[in-house]
């Protein structure tokens, strides 16, 4: 999908570069935090550009947690560890339970947004783990 036409679907707005994330990430993506601090539900639109994908990460929790995709806008894909990858369209809606090693970006031809969903649990952390190597995602 072109720029263009991603953002005439992109509702939910571009935000900004995160640099506090960007270690977790290969290629540019841009955070629209949708909630502010003080709201106990993080929501955030997350674009990706062609190509782009965050590392490998867990979201962890003694009990709830976990993370909600809810696709908005172009292509992607989402996967889980030892599975096959999920290629995700518009209203594509991914419930990750926590404690799952998983992935997600755009394809490599196709910008891509996402609402992320930070689901509450008790002892939620995020651990960011390597990279989703070129490899794999070449085969995509």
């Amino acid at each position: 999908m072109d720029k263009e036409l991603f953002d005439q679907q992109n509702i939910f707005g571009k935000g900004n570069i995160s640099e506090e994330y960007a270690k977790y990430f290969i290629g540019t993506f841009y955070l629209n935090p949708l909630t502010n601090k003080e709201c106990p539900l993080s929501l955030a639109n997350v674009i990706f550009e062609p190509g782009c994908r965050n590392n490998w990460h867990i979201h962890h929790a003694k009990s709830g947690g976990g993370q909600i995709l809810i696709c908005v806008a172009g292509l992607g894909w989402y996967q889980e560890e030892g599975k096959d990858p999920i290629s995700l369209e518009p209203g594509k809606i991914i419930a990750i339970p926590a404690n799952v090693k998983h992935w997600h970006g755009a394809k490599k031809d196709s910008w891509f947004s996402h609402i992320s969903i930070e689901v509450p649990g008790v002892e939620t952390s995020n651990e960011w783990c390597e990279p989703v190597s070129d490899e794999i995602y070449q085969r995509l």
